[in-house]
């Protein structure tokens, strides 16, 4: 499989796009990696880059998205921070990444039993930590069951991933908000955010469209 062109990049619709995305992620979870000579992808984007796809992910060690998407050198941006969340500097990567670079698809990856947000379920505090896990917190107070508050915490898993859930929603919602730039390419069909959750267990990624 060779690196994405210019002319390969324009025929990706945003359609087409994450329909990659979930071909690339099957192969994975079936082991059946494409074909590909990274090295030769490596000499073949040296003078550009012509990704699809822009993908917003934890930082988790188990959940590369270039892995777990089976993409090569040059096919996708993958921006990363605990809880994928957004905030402005996230915002003009993924405004650089459709608006410049010519990306046709947004994915928020949230995951199962998330450290970052068991964190913020937890309430935990911890140096630059505190503030960081702020930004999920409205995704725990927007889970509103179960109400005994002895539950509302990471030794519940069930709530655990329904906030990660809840999470990936918010920060779609930020992004079409924050983000004048990618909600106009949204609303003239030039782009699709959508999220997703990767499962740990298994490996599948679990779309929401």
């Amino acid at each position: 499989m060779k690196a994405h062109t210019k002319e390969t990049q324009a025929v990706m619709t945003p359609e087409k796009s994450l329909e990659a995305l979930k071909e690339g992620n099957k192969r994975f979870q079936n082991s059946l990696k494409a074909d590909r000579n990274l090295l030769e992808q490596v000499k073949d984007t040296s003078t550009g880059q012509y990704p699809f796809a822009t993908i917003l992910s934890c930082i988790d060690s188990r959940v590369s998205s270039e892995l777990i998407f089976d993409q090569g050198i040059g096919d996708i941006f993958s921006a990363r921070v605990a809880g994928n969340f957004v905030n402005e500097d996230i915002l003009g990567s993924m405004e650089f990444a459709c608006k410049l670079a010519g990306t046709k698809v947004i994915v928020v990856l949230g995951h199962t039993a998330c450290g970052a947000v068991k964190g913020a379920c937890d309430d935990a505090k911890l140096g630059n930590l505190t503030a960081m896990l702020s930004k999920i917190k409205p995704a725990v107070n927007a889970i509103t069951e179960p109400q005994d508050q002895s539950l509302r915490n990471s030794g519940n898993i069930e709530f655990v991933n329904n906030v990660a859930e809840k999470n990936v929603h918010l920060t779609i919602d930020r992004i079409m908000a924050e983000s004048s730039v990618l909600a106009e390419m949204v609303g003239n069909g030039e782009i699709k955010i959508v999220g997703g959750m990767y499962d740990i267990h298994t490996g599948a990624v679990n779309f929401y469209e």
